[in-house]
């Protein structure tokens, strides 16, 4: 056992000749497993099967259900495990975390055809003016996110319900259902594989949750390039902003269409008269949410690019050590800088086009939300018009206070050690900074993201 706690901050050198980043190492059982794993494949034999015949096999033998519902799922799914076999450089750890995960959204999806269909009335469930954060990944989303669910009259998606939605959960027993203490459990395992990850990002099956989770379900979210090293399965992804609505290759009226049923779902036994949601991955298809909620609150976050490649990159490569014995920082930054840099012009793009009405947005730099957190939250409920109870800031001001930067380790990251280079990529994002006036941000380090 002792072993298995040897710290996962021991780590190894990526490919490089200078101030190159470091990847966390696994614990020796985990890696000598691995290992023998990779030699076993050298020869032909595959320990853990990724097959679509098996995983829709093994969710149908979890719940003896098999309508995956009418919401067009496959092709991305079969995208998706394509490029986990042929991309992603999988360890068996990974093998076993890809299985799992997607076992599990197939799980879901079955449980969740079939709640609706003995409750029809879970279709009735209106949505009304859902507030959704977006922007770019580590801009201080996550807080913002956490601290507008606070508030009485608002509800997040939580993650224990995320992960494990069915039955619709009860108002009676959000804080004690024990899928609570069953979804913490992964969580411990995740810290004690990479501990690191607290510092960047928080974990708890009580926190509010993004929709990039919810999107899991269709297979269509940008989380999957996070996890694993899927580059063709996130080509096909990025491609779909450039065609149109009515494309029959466009999955993403179809996403949205189950993320409000998984929305009216969670509502139908805890309702909420507003919901708050989150996640980056909405730049890549702004139309088309605000064509399923075309009364949605949207909050933009900005922060200076170069802090938010650099953040993401570092995260990125935190995240796929668990999945894969060959990560390369470098490679990471490359890959994903110009995808982010698509996306947000994407979002720009649709803004300007008159798709999403002016008054409808709301921009908050990350700088001054750091600086004072209540003020931006003040001026985002003026903006759309809603009442900020002391009630509700109270809560909010307790949840700062509780959670203060740095309270589960400091971030540490400078561009140089994942290949960036400063004015390229400030050349990069110009016309993004320029146009919302954002300032190049000090060097250094952040515990917020």
């Amino acid at each position: 056992m002792s072993k298995l706690k040897e710290s996962a901050s021991n780590t190894i050198e990526s490919r490089g000749t200078s101030a190159i980043a470091q990847v966390p190492r696994l614990p020796r059982p985990v890696r000598w497993a691995n290992a023998a794993a990779a030699l076993a494949r050298k020869v032909g034999v595959e320990f853990i099967k990724l097959d679509e015949a098996s995983l829709l096999r093994e969710a149908t033998r979890q719940t003896g259900l098999s309508d995956f519902g009418d919401e067009p799922f496959f092709g991305p799914m079969r995208i998706l495990l394509d490029s986990l076999e042929g991309d992603a450089r999988l360890s068996l750890l990974g093998r076993n975390i890809a299985r799992s995960e997607i076992v599990r959204l197939l799980v879901n999806r079955l449980q969740l055809v079939r709640d609706r269909a003995e409750n029809p009335q879970i279709a009735d469930v209106e949505i009304r003016r859902p507030m959704f954060v977006a922007g770019l990944p580590r801009t201080g989303s996550t807080i913002l996110h956490d601290l507008l669910a606070q508030d009485p009259h608002s509800r997040a998606p939580l993650t224990w319900e995320c992960m494990h939605p069915s039955p619709p959960p009860q108002r009676e027993t959000i804080d004690t259902d024990p899928r609570i203490e069953a979804c913490d459990s992964t969580f411990e395992g995740v810290d004690r594989l990479i501990p690191g990850f607290k510092a960047m990002h928080p974990m708890g099956a009580r926190l509010a949750q993004e929709c990039v989770v919810l999107t899991q379900h269709s297979f269509c979210s940008a989380i999957f390039h996070n996890e694993y090293r899927v580059t063709r399965y996130q080509d096909w992804f990025d491609s779909r902003s450039d065609l149109p609505a009515d494309s029959p290759d466009q999955p993403w009226p179809g996403v949205y269409e189950f993320h409000r049923r998984q929305l009216q779902h969670l509502s139908f036994r805890c309702p909420t008269e507003r919901w708050v949601m989150k996640t980056g991955m909405h730049m890549w298809a702004l139309e088309h949410l605000v064509d399923t909620y075309p009364d949605a609150c949207i909050v933009q976050t900005h922060r200076d690019p170069v802090k938010v490649v650099t953040s993401y990159a570092s995260l990125t490569t935190l995240v796929r050590s668990m999945s894969s014995d060959a990560v390369d920082p470098a490679e990471i930054a490359s890959d994903w800088t110009p995808r982010l840099a698509d996306a947000l012009h994407h979002a720009i793009d649709v803004r300007d086009s008159g798709r999403v009405a002016a008054g409808s947005v709301f921009d908050m730099h990350f700088t001054e939300f750091l600086a004072d957190p209540m003020t931006v939250i003040e001026k985002i409920y003026d903006q759309f018009d809603l009442e900020l109870s002391g009630e509700a800031a109270d809560a909010m001001r307790a949840f700062i206070a509780n959670n203060p930067p740095g309270k589960h380790g400091v971030h540490r990251y400078v561009p140089e050690e994942y290949g960036l280079d400063v004015p390229t990529e400030r050349a990069r994002f110009a016309q993004y900074t320029e146009r919302f006036g954002i300032e190049p941000e000090a060097p250094g380090l952040t515990g917020q993201n």
